[in-house]
């Protein structure tokens, strides 16, 4: 049974960086996608970027990219979302989710989320 647990949130000023961790453990990721989502309230879930566990390609939505980098370190099973110039939209609770095969739609792993919180 694989556990996610995030860390790295926090208040950053708008046009300043933040990184998110996913620590993974319970089990091996080989051919998993590991997501980042975001909300916030009112809101829906958003997708943020993904990456694929063994091949590390990517994927981002429109309003991250350039901007926020998804990376994960297989030694340390962790997954990272580094966040640049960021503005007051990126503020939301982040959550790291888990699917077992890119071919699978339902996230079966989530981490209990963190605040990411962007003054002006």
């Amino acid at each position: 049974q694989v556990q996610l647990a995030e860390s790295g949130g926090g208040l950053v000023q708008a046009g300043g960086s933040l990184r998110l961790s996913c620590a993974a453990s319970g089990g091996t990721l080989r051919g998993f996608v590991m997501t980042w989502f975001r909300r916030t309230p009112g809101k829906e879930r958003e997708f943020v970027a993904s990456i694929r566990w063994t091949v590390g390609s990517t994927v981002y939505a429109d309003s991250v990219k350039g901007r926020f980098t998804i990376s994960r370190d297989t030694a340390e099973n962790t997954v990272y979302l580094q966040m640049n110039s960021m503005t007051l939209e990126d503020t939301a609770v982040y959550y790291c989710a888990a699917k077992t095969s890119v071919f699978t739609a339902q996230y079966s792993y989530w981490g209990q989320g963190t605040q990411v919180t962007v003054s002006s």
